[in-house]
């Protein structure tokens, strides 16, 4: 769920502006040290005006504040108890019983949970493969 340079405040407000620096950073990954070399670059910048480069430097510190605050997200919920940990595979076994029960008893109105098992599984795997695609 990382943003690209380009879709931060930062980089579209650049990238308004016509500044070569957007160009230059693209497509890549914003980092705490990235975004630290880009305030030196913009603060020397000769190109931007000395609003340009106020308003540039306010968006960027921006950026870093949500960059660290979805990092201690990340942190408090990789430390979080085991239920929290383990929610999606939980439900995805909650509903792949339920299923297979239903499907024994040959319950009616098993549609329903056809229909939240097929959202689920599309869910969880399509987004598990889209996450390690994207990662390579």
């Amino acid at each position: 769920m990382s943003k690209k340079f380009k879709d931060t405040r930062l980089g579209q407000f650049l990238k308004g502006k016509g500044s070569h620096i957007a160009d230059f950073v693209g497509d890549v990954l914003p980092s705490e040290g990235l975004l630290g070399v880009l305030k030196n670059v913009i603060a020397k910048d000769n190109t931007l005006p000395p609003q340009d480069k106020e308003e540039a430097l306010k968006r960027l510190e921006f950026d870093l504040i949500e960059m660290q605050e979805v990092t201690k997200r990340w942190v408090a919920d990789s430390k979080g108890s085991k239920l929290t940990q383990n929610v999606r595979p939980l439900t995805l076994i909650f509903l792949t019983v339920s299923f297979v029960i239903g499907w024994f008893l040959q319950i009616d109105e098993l549609e329903v949970v056809k229909e939240l098992l097929t959202i689920t599984f599309l869910a969880y795997f399509g987004g598990r493969s889209v996450e390690k695609i994207k990662n390579r």
